[in-house]
C-alpha cells in the first residue's frame, strides 16, 4: 500500500476537486496489500469494503511508501522527481475512513496506523490499494 503525496492535493486542489471525495462505490481488499506496514497489519484489511475516492474507478498513482515517505511536501516532490516514487495501478482511499474502518474490525491495527503515520492519518489524506487486492464490492 502507498500514499499520495501531499503535495498532489495541495498544489492541485482544482483538479483534486474533480476527482475525489465522490465515494459511490466500494472495493473490497480479497489480500493482503504490498507495503511497509507490518504484514499483520495488511492482512486485517483482507474483506473490508473500502470507499473509493476517485469517481472514475481506477486509477494511477504516483505512490510513496506509508513509512519511508519524506513528511515535507518538498522531500516528497523531490523523491517523485528523482524516481523513488511507484506507478501503482489501483483505488485511493480517504485514509481516515479507511483507518476507522479498519479498527471496527481490529483495534489493534488501527492503532499501528494511528501511532506509525499520524502524518497519513488526516484530512485528504489518500491510501492506494493496488488493484491486484481489490475488486469491486456487491453492495
Amino acid at each position: 500500500m502507498n500514499a499520495f503525496p501531499r503535495g498532489v492535493h495541495e498544489d492541485d486542489a482544482p483538479f483534486v476537486e474533480a476527482i475525489v471525495n465522490k465515494p459511490d462505490w466500494t472495493v473490497r481488499i480479497i489480500a493482503a496489500p504490498p507495503g511497509e506496514a507490518p504484514l499483520w497489519v495488511r492482512q486485517k484489511w483482507v474483506g473490508l469494503d473500502l470507499p473509493v475516492a476517485r469517481y472514475s474507478g481506477r486509477g494511477r498513482f504516483l505512490g510513496l511508501g506509508v513509512l519511508s515517505m519524506p513528511r515535507s511536501w518538498l522531500g516528497q516532490w523531490l523523491t517523485v522527481i528523482r524516481g523513488g516514487a511507484d506507478l501503482v495501478a489501483g483505488y485511493a482511499v480517504e485514509a481516515i475512513p479507511a483507518v476507522g474502518i479498519l479498527g471496527a474490525r481490529s483495534p489493534e491495527a488501527a492503532m499501528w496506523w494511528r501511532e506509525n503515520t499520524p502524518h497519513l492519518i488526516a484530512p485528504k489524506r489518500y491510501l492506494i490499494f493496488h488493484e491486484e487486492v481489490c475488486r469491486i464490492a456487491d453492495i
